[in-house]
């Protein structure tokens, strides 16, 4: 998911009550949200299509989710002790303990891989003990209704706090909103994806923008695939086919990896493209490998 609804969560799970165990829990919250994405700075020196490959992998992995809140832990601690002996601690804070520190920063790291499975485009959520690919298939990658519910949830709660009302409980409701909505994505994949079963080696029933209860359905396998009823896949391309394909084309080894859907399609002046079923609508954003000419062999007579 976007960093904006990992901050929210980690705003709402405070707003719920937790930011009264401890001074400094907000950002420990809020930051743990995204701590995964430190995975991010790989921009700064990998190039091309390399991202994809390593891209929520070992940052969201089992090691880090224990480790990341350890460090952050560590720096609010630090930060707060370093602001006491300047003498600018703010005196409304809360007494900082380091074990609820730990712990708030790592719920909010947690919420981090458990959103990001979500959606079509996947997490490593085993590395590096494993490097499967796992899929939830359940919310668009920015969810706007999930923005409206989470910044209304955060909003209302502060604002019923400032009153001296009872805060925790809209955050609480709004909690309760989100796992609902959640589970109504997941059981309308669900459906989706039972009722063509069997028609494909892939059966991807992807939520789109806005449109929550509609899904693109992608049917098909080994580069031939369906994609809202349009036929797209220029080459076979089964397991067997990938290293042959990485080696004539070395850009291509690490969208593989990643690819959970790949295909080839042909220009009209006839460039061949590998992408991915799942973002046909991002051809030009960085979802491509531009194949070269002895890569791709015609289609096959009928």
């Amino acid at each position: 998911m976007d960093n904006l609804t990992h901050s929210l969560t980690g705003a709402l799970l405070g707003q719920c009550g937790l930011k009264r165990k401890t001074g400094l829990a907000m950002p420990a919250l809020i930051i743990g949200a995204n701590l995964p994405d430190v995975d991010a700075a790989c921009f700064f020196w990998l190039d091309g299509v390399e991202h994809l490959a390593f891209r929520r992998g070992i940052t969201h992995g089992p090691p880090a989710w224990f480790l990341l809140p350890l460090v952050l832990a560590g720096l609010l601690y630090g930060f707060d002790r370093w602001q006491a002996k300047r003498g600018k601690r703010p005196e409304s804070r809360l007494p900082v303990n380091f074990a609820w520190l730990y712990i708030l920063g790592l719920i909010g790291c947690l919420s981090h891989p458990a959103l990001d499975w979500m959606n079509v485009y996947g997490i490593h959520l085993l590395e590096p003990f494993s490097s499967r690919w796992f899929y939830g298939d359940v919310l668009f990658i920015i969810d706007i209704w999930l923005w409206a519910l989470l910044i209304f949830g955060v909003w209302f709660s502060l604002r019923r706090e400032k009153a001296g009302g009872a805060w925790q409980s809209p955050a609480r409701a709004a909690m309760a909103v989100m796992l609902a909505y959640i589970g109504l994505n997941a059981g309308i994949t669900h459906a989706s994806e039972r009722a063509l079963a069997g028609q494909g080696d892939v059966v991807i029933a992807s939520p789109p923008p806005v449109m929550f209860w509609q899904r693109e359905m992608i049917v098909g396998g080994s580069g031939r695939y369906n994609v809202g009823g349009q036929e797209v896949g220029l080459l076979t391309l089964t397991d067997a086919d990938k290293p042959v394909l990485a080696a004539l084309e070395p850009r291509a080894a690490p969208f593989l990896f990643w690819s959970r859907t790949p295909l080839v399609r042909v220009a009209e002046d006839g460039t061949c493209t590998l992408t991915d079923a799942r973002y046909m609508g991002r051809a030009s954003g960085g979802f491509t490998v531009v194949l070269p000419d002895h890569a791709c062999a015609p289609p096959p007579a009928e």
